[in-house]
Parts: C-alpha cells; structure tokens; sequence
C-alpha cells in the first residue's frame, strides 16, 4: 500500500481508517521533509501512520507508527488523565504531538476540534476536554483574557515539546489551570511520561554517563507505543531501536522518584575549558527573561572551543544580559555576544531551532552585535 497524504480535518477520519486495518497515513509536512516520507515507495507492513521529524539538530526523518502503538499511547493517556474525553487540537498535525491529540480521540470515540496555533479561536470546552500545547502557547494563551478564562475549563493541558518555565506553570496553576508536563518524541508516540512519571507499561533506562555521577546519563523509553523503524532506513533505524526500546539523545536522571530531562547530549559543549549545558543555561534564561525573548548558541572558537552566544528579540544590551545570567550560570555560560533579531528560529511545536539560528549567525557576519 502507499502513504495517503493528509492534513487538516481530513487526518481524522483517514486515520480511523488506518487503524482498522486501511491505507496508511502521513500527515502533510513542510516541504523541505517531503522527500523522507518516500510517497513512490511501498509502505512497511503494520504502518499506520508515518510522520516527518522536526529535523531540527539533524537530517530529516520520518518515523513509522504501527495502529498497535497508537492505540497503547492514546489509551495509556487516557488512563493516566482520568478518562477519555475531547480533545482539541492546536499543534501543527504534521508534528507528532499534533496527530496524537487526533488520535486520541479517534481511539476513544470522541470529538476533535481544530484551533489556530495562536488560540484566537480556541474552543469553550464542552465536557471533558483536553488541549495539548508547547509552552510558548500557554504563555501567549495566559497573556490573553478571553483565552486565559477559557482554559481553566479544560480537564487537563498537556505541555510539552521543550521544558517548561517554573514561573510559567506557576502562573498558570495561580489561574487554575491543570498542566500536565509531558516527555517524549516522534519514535515514542509523543509523551510518554507525564509529570516526571513514565505512563502505564513504559519503562524508562537510563545509561550512565561516567562513574563520578552514574544516576546521569542518556534515556531510553522502552513499551508498546514504541516506533516499527525510520521510514527507507534501516541503518538508522538499528542504532535507536532495540526490540521496543527506544534510545534517546536525551540526558536525564530520577529525581525524588519523578523523571528529570536535562537536555540533549550534544547540548553540552565546552567552553573555556568549561563544560556548559545549553538546555540547563536556555532554561535560566526563559526564566529571567521569558520564553522566546533570548537564545543561547555555541558558535566554534578557536581559542574557547566553543564561545557562547544569544541572539535576542528584545531591547536588552550585553552588559544587561549578562548581568542577569552570569550569577546564575557563571562566566563560561554567560554570552559574549548578543544580537538583535526581528523574530528567533523555533520548530513547529516550540523547540529553539539551533540550527537554523547558528545559520543566521554565520550568515549576518558582523551585523547586528551589540557587544
């Protein structure tokens, strides 16, 4: 059989199709992820759904979910949350955190409706609803009063896609709003674990990094909500998945017996001779200036290793920022340069595209430093 390319309101009822046995689907992504969804060929057997990566810190993927896995994660959500209910979906459904909320409620039997990414048109809830949002959404979304009256309505939002601010969650329980902070991927599909706990029938392994501090290292995710394989790519497909184990390049640790992501792996460079987290060093900046005002890069230096950068959409100047952040993260992490911007690169559920931003450093040269 051959992918069915969907988008919109078309994915609900073609993946109630998929997994009663029908056409697999692949909701329609960007076009530059186009070409790893492979529409000429074939589709491995037991598809049912087959989604493009953000393609964000590597070459673009697409991951095959089988029906079986689908239905585990969506019924394992469920359980986890309470019971089933509506969901309404305002992630991009070509991002695996957007096609689950479509998919949860077709394995429940319920409603889905669709509201723009910038929740001006997001729904009353209509009994037992859920929303699933990055945290970038609920900051906008608390910022807005119509939205802000509206949310704590629904019975549950799940956030995830990057970690979210302390302050934020603070802000957003204060107006009695219920989050879930979720973990998980495209191989997993999406979260599957759910405030620092792993769902029902998940287990998490964790492989230690040295042996000064062995509760730290890479994750996996094992379960049935497990990917069959990268789509056209077995090679790939052998260095992350192992029987229904899913390797990360995510580093986390247990901490009073909840789940704790610290970043990616390729997260931490050295500086100085300093090793500096990005995601540790990204979050102390969320939280002393907001979500999507400030980005930290690590550009090469050939006399630091890596020299650390940022790149900011807001009025601050160096001495401010650093100012600001070197108490907390100490020389090495503080910025050396900063750059204004018109907008920050983010993928489309909320991720700094590093990427795209170390792009358009090297591309602007000179312009635009302010210090």
């Amino acid at each position: 059989m051959r992918l069915r390319l969907l988008s919109g309101a078309d994915l609900v009822g073609g993946l109630a199709d998929a997994l009663a046995g029908g056409p697999p689907i692949a909701p329609e992504p960007e076009a530059r992820l186009l070409p790893a969804l492979g529409l000429d060929e074939p589709v491995e057997a037991g598809a049912a759904a087959v989604v493009t990566t953000s393609g964000s810190t590597g070459e673009p993927k697409a991951v095959v979910l089988g029906a079986d896995a689908i239905r585990f994660a969506a019924d394992a959500t469920h359980q986890r949350l309470g019971g089933p209910g509506e969901w309404v979906c305002a992630l991009p459904a070509a991002h695996v955190a957007g096609l689950m909320t479509i998919a949860r409620a077709v394995v429940a039997g319920t409603r889905v409706r669709f509201a723009r990414p910038d929740l001006s048109d997001l729904p009353d809830p209509d009994g037992r609803t859920y929303l699933s949002l990055v945290a970038a959404q609920l900051d906008r979304g608390l910022g807005d009063p119509r939205v802000r009256a509206a949310l704590p309505g629904y019975a549950a939002i799940l956030v995830g896609g990057s970690a979210v601010p302390v302050g934020l969650r603070e802000r957003a329980r204060e107006a009695g709003i219920t989050v879930v902070t979720t973990y998980g991927m495209s191989e997993t599909c999406g979260g599957c674990v759910y405030d620092g706990v792993p769902l029902d029938g998940v287990r998490v392994e964790i492989e230690p990094e040295t042996d000064t501090d062995p509760g730290v290292g890479r994750l996996s995710l094992g379960g049935p909500m497990a990917f069959s394989g990268y789509r056209l790519r077995p090679d790939l497909t052998r260095e992350v998945l192992s029987g229904d184990l899913v390797r990360t390049n995510d580093r986390g640790r247990w901490l009073d017996g909840r789940l704790q992501v610290l970043g990616r792996i390729d997260d931490v460079v050295i500086s100085a001779g300093t090793n500096v987290d990005l995601a540790a060093a990204q979050r102390v900046c969320d939280e002393k200036f907001g979500p999507g005002l400030l980005a930290l890069l690590a550009v090469p230096d050939e006399r630091w290793g890596h020299r650390i950068v940022a790149m900011t959409t807001g009025d601050y100047d160096l001495a401010e920022v650093r100012d600001r952040l070197e108490p907390r993260l100490g020389r090495a992490a503080a910025p050396r340069e900063l750059r204004r911007v018109a907008t920050l690169a983010y993928t489309s559920i909320g991720k700094i595209d590093r990427t795209a931003l170390l792009r358009c450093w090297h591309e602007k040269g000179e312009d635009g430093v302010t210090g």
